[in-house]
């Protein structure tokens, strides 16, 4: 009995999966649906045991080229896997239905479900025409009622979303109709509701619509172009039915009498028109005028006479080119008129060419006669000249003309006249004719010469060459010949009793200016003449320019070293304390330089210094001072070489050599001396014998200020006189201070006495080398004068010689 329940239990399983396997399950679902929406639930609809799917390995296996769904193991739902295209899956033309073939598979035991799920079609695709232009010709003789058949819209979804229904837009040519066909499908032809006429609209824009029958419907469009072939069905017509045309005689054959225009509303051959004389025209008009067949023109064939025939009438037909040709005619009528043909006629009868340009007004140049064959109004002339011209004409009698000066002459600005005589008479149209003469004017001696400019500023540099060229100063005339030629010359004139021919030459000729001498700023800045111009007319003609000569200064001066003065190449010897303060005034370098005020400009450096940090020197003014108190390591002897450079370029210089001895002295320092009273200083310093002697000499010099000012009661009065100061006189060679102090340089020198005798020396006045004005005498305490005046030399010689004998 087992062997038998063992086999039952066989085929009962083989029998159930035999059942399984034919079995079908279907679903149906819409295409386009989105990615991991569940379309059924397997385990639910198959019976199956969720749980153990895992483990019996469940799969799906489609019978399609791409996996569009999968089944998830844990729950048995079959979800879309991939969105699923209706059209695409399925040959929508020759199936109805869409279905997707499928089998899940389990193990343990093995079985198989086979699941058929339908793709039902939604509305996602639009009508389409095959071509979404349609082009269409139909001739204008069609008659209404006639089909056209238009190609038909096609849609890729089924049933009712498949193409419903056709739209014609708005018109009042065309319709249309739609026709079933057996698979249902719809076709639509275009009717023709009115005969067309290609003259009245040539082409017809038609919009055709195809729509479905989805909710919601979808639609496509296509444009109908229907183009309209022409027939020969309009006669070809002139502008005007009859033309009056006027045409002077003696026309120039060819010359073109009127263009006619016929037009055709037809197209192509049926408007090509061919024009031609019909046969009411006279053989003797068609022997006088040319018509183009092609054009229309009608042109003159031969010479017209107004007086053999006044009149033409002619007939002219277009006739177009069509199968059945269609004609139309117009008149013309050409009426002759009578013409100006003769030309009137001038005649020069005396004529006067050259003459001077100063000739009087109203003076007769020439006379002239006109004539005309012509009769009336055309045998009539009238004469006339160019205006804006100096000149007139004069009729002295029947057909006789003058023609005679208006306005002054003036051949500078035209040197010749070409006058044009046109004579005109008053025909319709008017002819005329012109001769022309030219009168050349002779130059008188009316233009004074004329220099480019009123002033000339010409700057020369100092130490130029006798002979360089500073300018050249040319003048124009306009005139002509010797009227023309110059002659240049300077205007004398004295500067210092020198003449400016002595100083300056000017070529004759052109008018190039020379400087014959060699100039020095220091003497001369600048000088100021006039050069005359002189043409050699008759009588001459003459203008003058004023000329400033101004001379540039060049560094040519070297600075001569004033202060502290020393013969030629001696050394300056000065003596200090040791024990003076830091900042105390040394000694004071004065430069002067004889050039301009920017060359002049000194500065001063230390060109060798004993001890830098001992001594400072301002570049400016020249001061020496003491930048600390001297130590017990400094030598005795400082030797101080001192350079003025002036501003030039290149730079001149001179040098001084400053040779300073320190002494063991209780004298106080410059600063000092000018915090304390002088009188203490005099007091406690010096004995009685040198003060009588300086108060003396004070006293002296007191009486010949006052001497002075009485004596010049215009110069300024001092406000106050100098101090007495110890061991420090100043006087002037034949001249007291207080006319020292009226010359130029007594500032210099006031500020020069000061600094000196700050330093306890003497300052004096000296005649100097030539090119110098003074020379400063520096002495030392208790030395004598070089040179005093004459009142007060010998008060001082003893004063001086007391101090030394004291000393």
């Amino acid at each position: 009995m087992m062997p038998y329940k063992r086999y039952v239990s066989a085929f009962l399983l083989v029998f159930s999966t035999l059942t399984s396997v034919l079995a079908v399950t279907h679903y149906s679902i819409p295409e386009e649906m989105d990615v991991g929406s569940v379309v059924a639930n397997l385990a639910t609809d198959l019976g199956l045991d969720v749980k153990t799917l895992s483990k019996r390995k469940m799969r799906l296996d489609i019978i399609a080229s791409r996996k569009y769904l999968e089944v998830n193991k844990e729950t048995g739902e079959l979800y879309i896997l991939e969105k699923m295209d209706r059209e695409y899956l399925c040959n929508t033309k020759t199936a109805s239905t869409c279905f997707l073939k499928m089998e899940v598979i389990l193990e343990n035991p093995v079985r198989i479900f086979n699941i058929e799920l339908e793709i039902v079609d939604i509305n996602d695709n639009p009508p389409q025409f095959r071509r979404d232009t349609i082009h269409l010709d139909i001739s204008e003789s069609t008659p209404a009622g006639e089909r056209f058949s238009l190609s038909n819209a096609v849609d890729p979804d089924t049933g009712s979303n498949s193409i419903k229904t056709y739209y014609l837009g708005e018109s009042s040519d065309f319709d249309i109709e739609i026709q079933t066909g057996r698979d249902g499908s719809k076709f639509v032809d275009l009717i023709l509701k009115r005969a067309l006429d290609r003259e009245e609209q040539a082409v017809h824009n038609l919009i055709l619509t195809a729509v479905d029958g989805g909710v919601p419907a979808r639609s496509g469009t296509a444009s109908i172009i229907v183009r309209v072939l022409d027939t020969n069905d309009n006669a070809p017509k002139f502008d005007k039915e009859s033309y009056t045309i006027t045409l002077p005689e003696n026309s120039p054959i060819g010359s073109l009498v009127v263009k006619l225009n016929a037009t055709d509303s037809d197209e192509g051959s049926n408007a090509d028109i061919t024009y031609s004389f019909s046969l009411y025209t006279s053989e003797k008009t068609q022997e006088a005028f040319s018509l183009n067949q092609n054009n229309g023109e009608i042109r003159v064939k031969e010479m017209i006479n107004y007086e053999d025939f006044r009149i033409y009438d002619m007939e002219i037909i277009a006739k177009d080119n069509g199968a059945n040709s269609l004609s139309g005619q117009c008149k013309i009528t050409v009426l002759i008129t009578d013409m100006n043909d003769n030309h009137p006629d001038i005649s020069i009868k005396s004529f006067q060419s050259p003459i001077k340009e100063n000739v009087a007004v109203d003076t007769v140049i020439a006379v002239v006669s006109v004539s005309d064959k012509d009769s009336g109004d055309n045998g009539v002339v009238d004469v006339h000249i160019p205006d804006r011209i100096p000149f007139a004409l004069k009729k002295s009698s029947d057909n006789y003309y003058e023609l005679v000066v208006s306005e002054p002459l003036d051949r500078e600005k035209v040197p010749e006249y070409d006058i044009t005589f046109t004579v005109t008479d008053r025909g319709s149209p008017p002819l005329s004719d012109n001769e022309t003469i030219t009168l050349e004017l002779l130059d008188v001696n009316d233009n004074v010469p004329q220099f480019p400019q009123s002033f000339y500023t010409i700057r020369v540099m100092e130490n130029n060459a006798p002979g360089a060229l500073l300018s050249s100063l040319s003048a124009l005339d306009p005139d002509l010949h010797e009227n023309q030629y110059l002659v240049y010359f300077i205007i004398e004139k004295e500067i210092k009793n020198t003449s400016m021919s002595m100083l300056f030459s000017i070529n004759p000729e052109n008018g190039n200016l020379y400087a014959l001498k060699t100039f020095d700023y220091e003497i001369e800045t600048d000088f100021l003449f006039h050069i005359e111009a002189r043409d050699s007319g008759i009588p001459p003609l003459s203008s003058n320019v004023t000329v400033h000569i101004i001379i540039i200064d060049q560094n040519d001066n070297s600075p001569v070293i004033v202060s502290p003065w020393r013969a030629h190449g001696s050394v300056v010897e000065e003596k200090i304390p040791r024990s003076t303060d830091k900042g105390s005034l040394v000694a004071k370098v004065i430069a002067i330089d004889t050039d301009s005020v920017h060359n002049s400009r000194i500065t001063y450096q230390f060109l060798q210094n004993t001890d830098a940090t001992l001594f400072s020197l301002d570049q400016y003014n020249g001061e020496i001072r003491t930048m600390r108190m001297f130590s017990y390591r400094d030598a005795r002897h400082q030797r101080l070489v001192v350079i003025a450079k002036d501003n030039g370029e290149p730079a001149l210089s001179a040098t001084v050599t400053i040779k300073l001895s320190t002494i063991e002295t209780a004298l106080k320092s410059y600063a000092d001396m000018t915090e304390v009273p002088l009188e203490y200083d005099i007091f406690s310093d010096l004995n009685l014998y040198l003060v009588i002697g300086l108060g003396s000499v004070s006293f002296l010099l007191l009486i010949t200020i006052l001497v002075t000012i009485v004596l010049k009661c215009q110069k300024p009065k001092h406000s106050k006189a100098a101090p007495p100061s110890r061991n420090s006189v100043i006087s002037d060679r034949n001249s007291s201070i207080a006319d020292s102090t009226l010359v130029s340089n007594d500032a210099y020198w006031y500020s020069m006495f000061l600094a000196e005798t700050r330093k306890g020396k003497l300052v004096v006045r000296q005649p100097v080398p030539k090119g110098s004005r003074y020379i400063v005498s520096s002495l030392p305490r208790g030395t004598g004068l070089t040179e005093t005046s004459d009142s007060a030399a010998s008060t001082l010689q003893a004063s001086t010689t007391t101090s030394s004998s004291s000393s």
